[in-house]
């Protein structure tokens, strides 16, 4: 079994620095509303950004080992919030937008699958507690066509929450 480490430390106000195992430095903050100054993310929105990232590391890489001719990829998250504390995501939409030549609809939804169901860690372990939706949009530049599609529910893990 292999460890993740980081460190978050108190700067000022709600103000931590937080250092990830690799190095890299970003600042977290509340809202001023909350005691912060609004000078970095905050802890939630980090979830959201961590399984954008990992979802789109392994589809984009999935693309390209299939040869698609991919010039602009994008994923855009919506994650609903309880109204109560401790305010926890109660569902997620995953949408993958990509442009390109030629690109094929079916790669586009077989990567998105791949990522949902076997490579993504954040969606595996954030998928336990909350429905997570995925979508795609392929957009050919060439042809002006445009295809969306949803995964299949019973494809992705979770989808029975």
């Amino acid at each position: 079994m292999s460890e993740l480490e980081a460190t978050v430390k108190l700067l000022d106000g709600m103000a931590f620095s937080a250092t990830s195992a690799s190095g890299h430095t970003m600042t977290l903050d509340a809202a001023a509303d909350a005691g912060g100054t609004n000078r970095g993310p905050r802890p939630i929105e980090l979830f959201l950004l961590g399984l954008g990232g990992c979802t789109g590391m392994d589809v984009i890489s999935i693309l390209r080992k299939m040869r698609q001719d991919v010039a602009d990829y994008e994923v855009r998250l919506t994650a609903e919030r309880a109204e109560s504390h401790p305010k926890v995501f109660t569902a997620v939409v995953v949408e993958h937008v990509v442009r390109g030549r030629n690109v094929s609809p079916e790669s586009v939804r077989r990567a998105v699958e791949l990522s949902a169901t076997r490579y993504c860690p954040a969606s595996a372990m954030l998928s336990k507690a909350v429905r997570i939706q995925e979508r795609y949009r392929v957009i050919d530049e060439e042809m002006g066509t445009e295809t969306v599609g949803t995964l299949d529910s019973a494809t992705v893990r979770g989808a029975d929450r």
